[in-house]
């Protein structure tokens, strides 16, 4: 599939890596190397947050191209095409709410309605996407030339301590479960949690999830987890595991990051960190007081966001848009993000990572801002003298294996 909307956004990138880097090759050379390569590789991005994004736009139309430093959107079909990508997982997001009976049916609640919404919104445009549950599925369906949408849950807190919800959330097309997220879970510790950790890494009931995880042939997703529970989900998983979202400490020392040892362990048990493109855990950033007393100020107004009204949710990330307008976060860059995959590589091997850009909750950097400009890490990659081979390997061939791998586990059991 030619994608012309590409060749523009490479010319940009290309000056840019001539000025900032001293390059002498040649640019339309550099181009059309890059294009080619990207064209004929089937592109995954492991993690978008699109449809959180949708519960707080009602309006939003997945088929129609927004512009993002007007909407704050970094995802719809139109740019994922003009950025030549292929597929991509959208999360079914839950920030970590209250550990109580009342709360598990909120959280079942509002993780049923983001899978409507997803499941919803690629029905209403059939011509441009499909839902995909296999790596085979997702070659179909771009060969046809529409989007492949896979589907991940991020925050194990969606089955509260009801694992017959796997089940449910699998038939649904969930492919991936993030164990926790900032906070600690019925199942796991959180990387994040400002209490420390509570079980030490997994409980007992979260070895019992990933068991059922297993068996059922989702990937058990580590970003966001403590690094004890890294180890123990290594220890207890059958399959390999992933990383949706995740950098490397070792460049950024953030808790968030997967240390040198994590990436070894998870590449010897077959497993894959796909590249998270969040300043936050890129860079630190310089202070920004006005920022950072609006965005607490606003914290304090709506408090936890897994009980807010759709109303209000609404209300938030228009208060929070017009604060990123006011004070505009410090945005790493593309080259730094090339430079946790280089470390990965050197590390692990190139077997082992992949691209997970975490859009529309919280990623996007300078020269990869939003899903159209996706063809600009091939180009960074192409710049550091990747091969073609390679490339299709990070894109989608490492873990496609992994998805393949996880399915053979399943089926065995």
């Amino acid at each position: 599939m030619f994608r012309p909307a590409f060749v523009g956004s490479c010319f940009t990138f290309v000056s840019c890596v001539s000025l900032c880097f001293g390059q002498s090759a040649d640019e339309d050379a550099l181009r059309r190397q890059a294009r080619k390569i990207h064209e004929k590789a089937l592109t995954v991005d492991t993690h978008g947050d699109v449809p959180t994004y949708m519960v707080s736009h009602a309006d939003f139309d997945l088929s129609q191209r927004h512009d993002a430093r007007e909407t704050g959107s970094r995802i719809d079909f139109p740019r994922m095409k003009q950025g030549g990508l292929d597929a991509m997982f959208f999360a079914v997001y839950l920030g970590q709410g209250p550990r109580t009976p009342e709360g598990y049916v909120q959280a079942r609640e509002k993780a049923l309605k983001l899978f409507d919404i997803i499941r919803s919104s690629v029905a209403s445009h059939p011509t441009l996407a499909e839902l995909a549950t296999t790596p085979k599925e997702a070659r179909r369906i771009v060969k046809r030339g529409k989007r492949a949408v896979f589907i991940g849950i991020e925050n194990g807190w969606t089955i509260g301590k009801d694992l017959s919800l796997l089940q449910t959330y699998y038939d649904l097309g969930a492919r991936y479960v993030t164990l926790s997220h900032t906070s600690n879970n019925d199942i796991s510790d959180s990387a994040t949690d400002p209490n420390g950790p509570e079980h030490n890494g997994l409980s007992a009931f979260g070895e019992q999830v990933v068991a059922e995880m297993n068996r059922l042939g989702m990937m058990v997703d580590i970003s966001h987890v403590s690094d004890s529970t890294f180890y123990d989900a290594i220890r207890v998983s059958k399959a390999p595991v992933i990383a949706s979202h995740s950098s490397t400490r070792a460049l950024s020392d953030h808790p968030r990051n997967m240390t040198d040892d994590m990436i070894r362990v998870l590449a010897k048990h077959g497993g894959v960190i796909q590249m998270n493109m969040l300043s936050g855990y890129l860079i630190k950033a310089k202070p920004n007081p006005e920022r950072e007393a609006a965005i607490k100020a606003l914290r304090e107004k709506y408090g936890d966001q897994s009980s807010l009204s759709e109303a209000d949710s609404q209300r938030r990330y228009a208060e929070f848009t017009e604060i990123n307008r006011q004070y505009p976060p410090e945005l790493a860059t593309l080259q730094q993000v090339a430079d946790h995959i280089d470390h990965v590589v050197k590390l692990v091997g190139v077997e082992h990572v992949g691209i997970g850009a975490d859009l529309d909750g919280g990623g996007g950097v300078s020269g990869m801002y939003d899903v159209s400009e996706m063809g600009n890490v091939t180009l960074e990659l192409v710049k550091r003298g990747y091969s073609a081979k390679d490339i299709q390997k990070i894109w989608s061939g490492n873990v496609f294996r992994v998805m393949n791998e996880v399915a053979k586990v399943a089926s065995r059991n």
